[in-house]
């Protein structure tokens, strides 16, 4: 029997509610494909920020190394800890030590889920450069408080880090349907958007079964809503993925359905799983959460680790249980019965 590590950080809000549902889904699925899951869970959160000073503790990246893949809920309390504190604590840091440069979003329709969009068929996969860019976190403020300050933040763009990131969307399009679309806005930054450009122009020579077309970030964010059905794999900068990407989650039916992973396709080091929602404060503890985009996400994680099958028959039972109705719609079904229907339709199998 194949045994996996999981790291779970079931972090703030609703977060420990959404991991909980997650596992359970996990652990029944890859028990039918004879895998054992061992959990190991880990506190950090807000709440830990404000017991200890830190968003984890000192040697929590090495700690976490140890797993085979990491399954977080949500991060982030801005009401007692700043967003930029938490995100700088915890998220950023785990990215980055591990090398985890390919953020990879799926956009579509789940059976039964009614979208904004009179589109009803479309299968984006969205790739967000995830180290880099816009978020390097390079600049600083000078003469705070006066009239003449000055806040500077500098976008690092590294020739290794957008070959990379365009490299896994290469070949990201050539398992799909052989379709790039590369988002810049080298008309107004003529240098890191520019840079950017040359860089997929260079790299589509080495893959000609690749069809690459490139895009200004205003023109794709109009192309997904006129015409999402036209896209396949869109892979961006760091700053210009996360806004694509919260765009794909409204056109799919809202943020209880977008799964993501943090990947390091190098696989020196755990690859990290989470919904995109957040923490989701307003809705803590009233039990309504929608967990289908944590549930997304563990079957993400068993697809990387190599479990295919068992992330296929949670992808099954997670359309089974939308296309009944049971989940579609903010707040009408409760996390746990959401849970039990998927659950139960692995178990149908």
């Amino acid at each position: 029997m194949k045994s996996y590590r999981i790291a779970l950080i079931p972090g703030d809000g609703i977060g420990p509610d959404v991991v909980a549902a997650a596992w359970q889904v996990a652990e029944a699925a890859a028990g039918k494909e004879n895998v054992a899951l061992a959990a190991i869970r880990y506190p950090w959160s807000c709440d830990y920020y404000l017991e200890t000073g830190a968003m984890m503790p000192p040697d929590g990246i090495e700690t976490l190394r140890g797993h085979d893949a990491i399954l977080l809920g949500a991060v982030g309390w801005p009401a007692t800890v700043p967003d930029s504190v938490s995100l700088h604590g915890l998220l950023l840091p785990i990215r980055k030590a591990f090398v985890q440069y390919a953020n990879v979003r799926p956009h579509r329709l789940l059976p039964g889920v009614e979208g904004p969009l009179k589109a009803e068929r479309f299968d984006i996969l969205c790739i967000r450069e995830n180290t880099e860019g816009e978020y390097s976190g390079a600049g600083g403020r000078v003469h705070q408080g006066g009239a003449n300050e000055v806040a500077v933040e500098t976008a690092i763009f590294t020739r290794a880090g957008v070959e990379r990131i365009l490299r896994f969307g290469f070949e990201q399009a050539r398992q799909r349907t052989g379709r790039l679309a590369s988002v810049t806005k080298s008309n107004a930054q003529k240098h890191s958007m520019v840079f950017w450009d040359e860089i997929t122009r260079q790299l589509s020579a080495e893959y000609p079964d690749v069809e690459v077309t490139s895009y200004h970030i205003d023109a794709m964010a109009a192309r997904m809503v006129m015409a999402p059905e036209s896209l396949d794999v869109v892979v961006a900068s760091n700053l210009f993925g996360d806004i694509l990407t919260d765009l794909g989650a409204a056109i799919q039916g809202g943020l209880g359905f977008a799964a993501s992973a943090n990947i390091d396709p190098g696989r020196t080091a755990p690859s990290m799983f989470e919904p995109v929602h957040g923490s989701a404060p307003d809705i803590m503890g009233k039990g309504i959460a929608n967990p289908l985009a944590t549930i997304w996400s563990a079957a993400m994680m068993l697809e990387h680790l190599g479990e295919g099958a068992a992330s296929a028959r949670i992808m099954r039972a997670m359309e089974a249980t939308t296309r009944s109705g049971i989940g579609t719609r903010f707040g009408r079904d409760a996390t746990g019965a959401i849970t039990e229907a998927v659950i139960e339709a692995i178990e149908r199998e």
